[in-house]
């Protein structure tokens, strides 16, 4: 659920519990008394189902946040990599938290340079009876989040820079980033 709540959000809320109440009303005037209570059960779950699916629509609709200028630096002293950008809110309304999303995909393995041990992901089962077996799990995609902005008005503009251990193992990888508002 968003952060800051928009009118239309507050509408939308409203016309729910006017709905609701329009429904209770209806089922009260039932004259078959034992379907009562399955109307008003029905009607208010339908009534907060559609109100649900509205807020996450609108919370779409109504923050809107842009990433620029992404650039990033891989620091091999102290392995880590450095992400540095801006975010913009370009629509009409407040965000209460835009986070960056980071994934790190290493594509050694199209070439055959990984080893087929590399891609056995342990479960608490095999970890559990299987830990002194010396099988080194190395994941071959790292995901990262990252709050970069908090309480960001429309139209303004906030720069991050955001830092993490970057797998040594990695010699080719794809990156995708994504950012979302909140």
């Amino acid at each position: 659920m968003s952060t800051y709540l928009t009118i239309w959000h507050y509408l939308t809320m409203l016309l729910g519990v006017v709905v609701i109440a329009l429904g209770i009303f209806a089922a009260l005037r039932q004259a078959d008394k034992k379907i009562i209570l399955s109307m008003i059960f029905s009607i208010v779950l339908i009534v907060i189902l559609v109100v649900s699916f509205t807020l996450v629509a609108l919370d779409k609709y109504t923050k809107k946040v842009q990433l620029g200028n992404l650039e990033n630096h891989r620091i091999l002293s102290i392995e880590k990599i450095v992400y540095t950008g801006y975010v913009k809110n370009i629509g009409d309304y407040k965000i209460g938290k835009v986070t960056l999303e980071v994934k790190i995909v290493n594509k050694a393995h199209t070439r055959g340079k990984v080893k087929p041990g590399s891609f056995f992901s342990p479960s608490g089962f095999a970890e559990f009876f299987g830990g002194g077996m010396n099988v080194l799990y190395k994941p071959q995609t790292v995901v990262k989040r990252f709050v970069v902005a908090e309480d960001l008005e429309p139209g303004k503009t906030k720069s991050f820079r955001v830092m993490f251990d970057y797998p040594p193992y990695f010699e080719n990888v794809t990156q995708f980033t994504k950012v979302t508002a909140h």
